[in-house]
């Protein structure tokens, strides 16, 4: 099964700048995730038309945060993303005349709603702040350093 990792990858770019004093650049930011630096650009730009990040161009320039890590919700990162979807089954649609397949459906489609809604609650109740608060307390207790750490912050 094929997940879109886009959020989690997205969260993981925010706090990589929540680190950095600075603009970070693009291909920075690229060679911490293992991808080119167009994916980079193409991922963060829903997050500029929401105001959570900056970019500049130029010498020196790159991509800030412009709101606190407590300001950003797990839920409003997600919203930026265009809201993929959050589950990867669904429902069996081949014959939707069959009386069978219409039972099925509608309790999956109950029960995928209430799924949803509850993540999506879960999203609103998680911040960029409660991230780097974990992140934090992982780096603290760490002995070894990670060969893919930038040099701006961890």
């Amino acid at each position: 099964m094929i997940r879109d990792s886009r959020l989690s990858g997205v969260l993981h770019l925010l706090l990589h700048l929540a680190e950095s004093k600075e603009p970070v650049p693009s291909e920075t930011l690229a060679r911490a995730m293992d991808t080119n630096p167009a994916v980079i650009r193409r991922t963060l730009a829903g997050l500029r038309e929401r105001g959570h990040v900056r970019s500049e161009k130029g010498h020196g320039g790159g991509w800030t945060l412009t709101r606190r890590l407590d300001e950003i919700t797990l839920h409003d990162v997600y919203e930026a993303l265009g809201r993929p979807a959050l589950l990867a089954i669904g429902n069996r649609s081949q014959a939707p005349q069959c009386l069978v397949e219409q039972a099925v459906n509608a309790a999956l489609d109950e029960t995928f709603d209430a799924a949803e809604a509850l993540l999506l609650e879960r999203l609103r109740g998680v911040t960029l702040a409660d991230l780097d608060a974990d992140f934090r307390a992982r780096f603290s207790a760490r002995t070894t350093p990670c060969e893919k750490d930038p040099p701006y912050g961890h």
